[in-house]
């Protein structure tokens, strides 16, 4: 079945370039041209990924990414004219999962699109991909964590994250290898990305267990410590 792509997008140029490139490239493409039309046809579409813009009429997309993030964990990818750091964590705080800056090639929202949805598309993987520790679950196979026995909502790049560093306990890695590893070698964010998703990742683990933790290595990065 192809891939459907929900694309969200107040400039008819912009939005009719993208769906002919992507339809080109055999996927199924339903558009809108605000947010509270792409948030209707959201629910009517059940879309596999979101383009989004930012700056539209009616309702901006940082609001749009919420309310979708409030009901679904579907990768989202911010479209914007805005290249102000700022702008970019508070749509990633808002629960994007990558953001674009315009103008862009058509190649690089493809690429970017296609590294998402190889990374959040448990049925390209092989393997089982789960972990476990004290009062804590990992599934990537199933893209849920489950905490202290009960499932909590967490992003494709949180859940992506969290699982990297929890597959080498104790290892220490740097904000750019886990930009590199986890967001991909053609990501072209900042490294205050990773901070912004392991905050939110604390919000989640803190105080579960005694047995391991979200580390910082102050001048360093992060790991996942076994204690």
């Amino acid at each position: 079945m192809a891939t459907k792509i929900l694309l969200v997008e107040d400039d008819r140029n912009i939005s009719e370039l993208l769906q002919l490139y992507l339809e080109k490239e055999g996927y199924l493409v339903a558009s809108a041209p605000d947010g509270r039309q792409g948030l209707d046809k959201f629910h009517s579409y059940n879309p596999d990924l979101v383009l989004l813009d930012v700056m539209m009429p009616v309702m901006n997309g940082w609001d749009t990414c919420r309310a979708i993030r409030a009901e679904s964990q579907v990768p989202i990818i911010m479209l914007t004219a805005k290249s102000e750091t700022d702008d970019k964590v508070m749509g990633l705080k808002a629960g994007a999962d990558d953001y674009i800056t315009k103008p862009f090639e058509m190649k690089e929202v493809l690429a970017r699109m296609e590294a998402i949805l190889r990374r959040t598309n448990p049925t390209q993987t092989a393997n089982s991909k789960q972990l476990s520790f004290d009062k804590l679950v990992i599934d990537m196979d199933a893209f849920e964590l489950i905490i202290d026995g009960n499932k909590v909502d967490a992003p494709p790049k949180e859940m992506e994250l969290l699982f990297y560093l929890a597959s080498t306990p104790n290892r220490v890695y740097t904000r750019n290898q886990l930009l590199d590893e986890v967001w991909g070698f053609d990501y072209f964010g900042d490294s205050r990305t990773v901070d912004v998703h392991v905050k939110r990742l604390r919000e989640k683990l803190e105080g579960v267990s005694e047995k391991w933790c979200l580390k910082t290595v102050w001048g360093v990065g992060y790991k996942f410590e076994v204690l």
